[in-house]
């Protein structure tokens, strides 16, 4: 990332007098914030399954403004693959962090974490509802939990990078669990990135990579979470709908456009269907392929932002598509307005800072 990231305007100043959807300002490391106690209100949930419509429905009745927590949407000119709201769509309300970087920086989780939190606090003293909504299940924890996330060194980076182009994963793999075998149990031996992060913290620390994540804490009583799911059928078929419609929109001609920055980046040219086309533009593979191993990837994705987010065991569950009630602390709906009536609850809340009885579910 550029340092220092300057604030850029999108679209002028939302009712907090925050820029909408503004850039990162790098934090001062003195004046970290902690995070949110409330009111605030977290919707996550698996990619598809209609998360920003919902944030947009609940922010409009309630007064409130939208900070997103999906990586991706960081990203300027990623429109189409991200499926990012149009701003008609967004009806008026406020966005924050969307559209704040350029595709050839890389997206930090650090800096992401003080900045959002950073804008709620704003939004929160200007007496209005934050709403976190997202699918990027580390950048919403990143918020909500108490995470400290080491810092990085371009030039020892770059070196690991070199090591891991030359040698592949698997060698890396083999140093890493000589240096930290309980970091290296818990990573995969093919996923590359994360093996060179953990060498990294473990070369500037000294100390070992904290792989596994803390369980989420216990959520202040004004922060209240919906976690929005729907019956993997359903949400299967929901991904094969959106990729399709994603290339009859053009997303093809959005990654052709935006292809010299993605190259020159390391971390949005990863993002699902940008990663894709980009093969499908060398020739390395053919549309019907791009197509086919976008919804696959997008499934497995999805799959994982599932089991991400059981995680949250004080959410509020909310399953689209099916009326049967699984669990307590689930609500079996079926239609879209009851969804909207249960965040809009959850909201106001949050507002009052006490969240309704969980231990009911709830039923259309």
């Amino acid at each position: 990332m550029r340092t220092p990231l300057a604030v850029r305007e999108a679209g002028g100043t939302s009712p907090a007098g925050l820029p909408v959807a503004a850039a990162y300002v790098r934090p001062d490391a003195a004046a970290r914030l902690p995070p949110p106690d409330g009111p605030l209100l977290v919707i996550v949930g698996p990619t598809a399954v209609g998360k920003s419509d919902l944030a947009v429905a609940v922010a409009a009745a309630v007064g409130g403004e939208v900070v997103n927590a999906d990586a991706s949407q960081l990203y300027r000119g990623m429109d189409i693959g991200t499926a990012k709201l149009s701003p008609a769509a967004r009806r008026g309300v406020p966005h924050h962090l969307i559209d704040v970087l350029d595709v050839d920086e890389d997206a930090s989780v650090a800096d992401y974490q003080q900045q959002a939190r950073s804008v709620i606090a704003a939004i929160v003293a200007d007496g209005r509802l934050p709403v976190l909504v997202g699918g990027s299940g580390l950048y919403a924890s990143a918020v909500l939990d108490p995470l400290d996330f080491p810092g990085t060194d371009a030039g020892l980076r770059a070196r690991l990078e070199a090591d891991l182009a030359a040698d592949g994963p698997a060698a890396l793999h083999t140093r890493l669990a000589a240096r930290d075998p309980a970091a290296a149990a818990a990573i995969l031996p093919t996923n590359g990135r994360r093996i060179v992060r953990a060498l990294e913290v473990g070369e500037l620390t000294g100390a070992p990579f904290p792989a596994a994540l803390p369980v989420p804490r216990s959520r202040p009583p004004g922060v209240a979470v919906l976690a929005l799911d729907a019956d993997a059928a359903v949400l299967d078929a929901k991904i094969a709908e959106r990729v399709e419609a994603m290339w009859a929109a053009g997303l093809v001609a959005e990654v052709a456009r935006l292809a010299p920055g993605l190259r020159a980046g390391r971390t949005a040219r990863a993002a699902l269907g940008y990663s894709q086309v980009l093969r499908l533009l060398d020739g390395e593979i053919d549309d019907a392929t791009a197509r086919a191993d976008t919804t696959r990837s997008t499934r497995r994705f999805a799959r994982r932002q599932r089991a991400w987010f059981r995680r949250e065991t004080g959410a509020v569950r909310v399953r689209s598509g099916d009326r049967a009630p699984t669990g307590a602390e689930t609500a079996g709906v079926a239609d879209v307005d009851r969804v909207t009536d249960i965040a809009i609850e959850l909201a106001v809340a949050a507002l009052r800072c006490s969240v309704p009885d969980r231990s009911r579910a709830r039923t259309a």
